[in-house]
């Protein structure tokens, strides 16, 4: 399941440049591990998205209540990119790389 999620300028730079690896987000969508969040930059005083965007693979949630508000959930993060596959694919032979660049700015093709 992909989920897309409003994110303020300030975090989304902070995921974009590795500092943060975590989303604390009210559990309206039950998310689950494996699930994916397109975290698309929005500026709140403009009311409006920027058109930046990553994506990210939640890999842990925590939702013990002794931790987190009641309805929350700290989710782990961590970077991922979608790339167009040509051949059938197995999902027995995949294997997260989380290395590779996972944001685009508005503007930019690959």
């Amino acid at each position: 399941m992909i989920h897309e999620l409003k994110t303020l300028p300030i975090y989304f730079e902070e995921v974009i440049e590795g500092r943060k690896s975590f989303e604390v987000r009210k559990n309206d969508r039950n998310f689950k591990v494996g699930d994916m969040l397109a975290l698309n930059e929005y500026d709140a005083e403009k009311k409006d998205y920027t058109g930046n965007s990553c994506l990210v693979y939640v890999d842990y949630i925590l939702k013990d209540e002794n931790y987190c508000k009641n309805g929350f959930v700290i989710m782990a993060i961590k970077p991922c990119s979608v790339c167009r596959n040509t051949s059938p694919y197995n999902i027995i032979d995949r294997h997260p790389d989380y290395t590779v660049p996972y944001a685009t700015k508005k503007g930019e093709t690959e």
